[in-house]
């Protein structure tokens, strides 16, 4: 008989963790060696228990398991981190995905298949949910904004009015307007709390 898959379930929820044990419980070649309730256990159960595949939830107290991933792969590259998170659209998914995490599922992923996705990248293959995916391929390359429409933002993030833009940058309250305009179509958006959202997601923002 093969070895066992050696399984770490990190994940912040103690009935998510349950669950997930229930679920493997059932599959005679899956083995959980450990349960991590933050990023800070899951790297240090890592280095102890040497698990196959490390089930990784992203948003967890301590250390997020975006920050977790790259500190679990340099102490063991033959890791695998599989993702399991319900923020599909998260940032931090592809901050996993990037620091070597070889899948990324969202938490109602039928059981079966999270089982069966396990098996896949405990033997090297990249598994992403096709929610996941969609969301990657429609996160286009920030858009380009002009130092001035760049300097417009800023001032809407700080909760500045049009006026209020418009005496400092001395160009009239049409001329902000023109300019909100064009950063409303750039990012895609359809209001100032919108488009502030979108500035810091893509970086353009740092507040």
């Amino acid at each position: 008989m093969d070895a066992k898959i050696r399984i770490l379930i990190a994940d912040d929820h103690q009935i998510v963790r349950m669950g997930l044990m229930t679920i493997f419980a059932k599959e005679p070649d899956f083995e959980v060696v450990g349960e991590a309730r933050n990023g800070l256990e899951a790297v240090r159960l890592c280095r102890e228990l040497r698990p196959n595949v490390v089930l990784m939830d992203l948003m967890m107290p301590k250390k997020s398991g975006a920050d977790a991933t790259p500190e679990i792969l340099a102490a063991d590259p033959s890791a695998r981190v599989l993702v399991l998170t319900t923020f599909s659209e998260s940032e931090e998914v592809r901050r996993a995905l990037d620091a070597g995490a070889c899948g990324a599922l969202i938490k109602d992923t039928p059981h079966t298949k999270l089982v069966a996705a396990i098996r896949a990248v405990a033997k090297g293959k990249r598994i992403i949910s096709p929610e996941i995916q969609q969301n990657l391929s429609n996160q286009s390359a920030a858009p380009e904004l002009s130092a001035r429409q760049l300097e417009i933002l800023k001032f809407i993030a700080e909760g500045l009015t049009t006026k209020a833009i418009s005496d400092r940058l001395e160009i009239g309250p049409d001329g902000v307007n023109a300019h909100l305009r064009t950063i409303f179509s750039k990012l895609g958006a359809s209001s100032r709390t919108e488009a502030v959202a979108i500035a810091l997601r893509k970086h353009l923002l740092k507040i």
